[in-house]
């Protein structure tokens, strides 16, 4: 018996990746397309379009999507799912499009330990493949961090999402690395890891107890007297922020998790610099590829979803 084919994808503000699969999630093909800001026509004639193919081979097919397709600006806003958040949860505030067939995956959101509102799409379906990956994770009280543009510090119990805190850290590396001086433009782009990266975790480390804003200009400074070289600049600023963004949750979250070892989620080469950074600070760091964890959680809803319909078609 062939087992069934369906399509997972996760559609984010500038890609979007589609995956033909079976059984748990073995991908038979994939293709990309645009991203949700990029879009100019219909999303549902774009992601029929796409399809079409996979389609005439294998028949109607059902689909699970996450990311900002989800959001205001992509295929249909699909309400966020408030803290604290079980993955059933999760999964019940999908919302069906094409007669049942495409199914949305929600985000979430909660108030965070600054007692201001926080927002997650895409990284909830990163945290169920997560939960599916490594079911220790399912246990006791466990930090995961998903670095990224905005990296998300996701606080579990049980496998229940409690509350979690977004640092735009990547966004202000760009932002800084890109139009400001602190990184000459023969830095740009750069390696972001490697002894200057090192030199910047340690240098933040020198003095922990600073604000990150009164360190920023010594990379600048550090060009000035010959210390860093250009093409390092941005490799050196990316130590630096790093370092404060695991110094900083870690601080925040340091009752709730004691001895715990971390687990990072995203991809490989961002995750060893956190890993670095975290090693800097006596703490352990578990490394999960973001691409396998999204793929694993939207496998999970997809899985979810048909045996509900099994059971209700009983």
């Amino acid at each position: 018996m062939v087992a069934e084919r369906y399509v997972v994808g996760d559609w984010g503000t500038s890609r979007l990746r589609l995956f033909l699969c079976e059984g748990r999630g073995v991908i038979l093909d994939s293709l990309d397309g645009p991203g949700v800001a990029a879009v100019k026509t219909p999303f549902d004639a774009l992601f029929e379009s796409m399809i079409r193919p996979w389609e005439v081979l294998h028949g109607p097919l059902s689909a699970v999507l996450c990311g900002m397709v989800g959001s205001s600006i992509g295929w249909v806003q699909a309400p966020y799912v408030a803290c604290p958040a079980e993955p059933e949860k999760i999964i019940d505030g999908c919302i069906a499009l094409r007669t049942g067939r495409v199914h949305i995956v929600p985000g979430a959101l909660c108030e965070n330990r600054f007692q201001a509102a926080d927002f997650m799409r895409g990284e909830e379906t990163q945290i169920l493949g997560a939960l599916t990956l490594d079911s220790t994770l399912r246990h006791g009280r466990r930090l995961l961090c998903l670095p990224g543009t905005h990296t998300k510090w996701v606080l579990l119990e049980d496998g229940i999402i409690l509350e979690f805190l977004t640092a735009p850290t990547g966004e202000l590396f760009a932002a800084l690395r890109d139009h400001s001086i602190l990184v000459p433009s023969e830095g740009r782009p750069a390696k972001t890891e490697g002894a200057a990266f090192e030199q910047g975790l340690n240098r933040f480390n020198d003095f922990p107890q600073a604000q990150v804003l009164h360190r920023l200009f010594e990379c600048r400074s550090r060009l000035l007297n010959g210390d860093l070289s250009a093409r390092n600049a941005a490799a050196f600023l990316s130590g630096l922020l790093i370092a404060a963004d695991v110094s900083g949750a870690l601080q925040l979250f340091a009752n709730s998790i004691a001895e715990t070892t971390l687990c990072l989620i995203g991809e490989p080469p961002l995750t060893q610099l956190y890993a670095a950074a975290l090693q800097r600070q006596s703490r352990g760091a578990q490394q999960l590829d973001g691409a396998g964890a999204s793929l694993a959680g939207l496998a999970r809803v997809h899985q979810y979803i048909a045996s509900r319909v099994e059971t209700n078609a009983v």
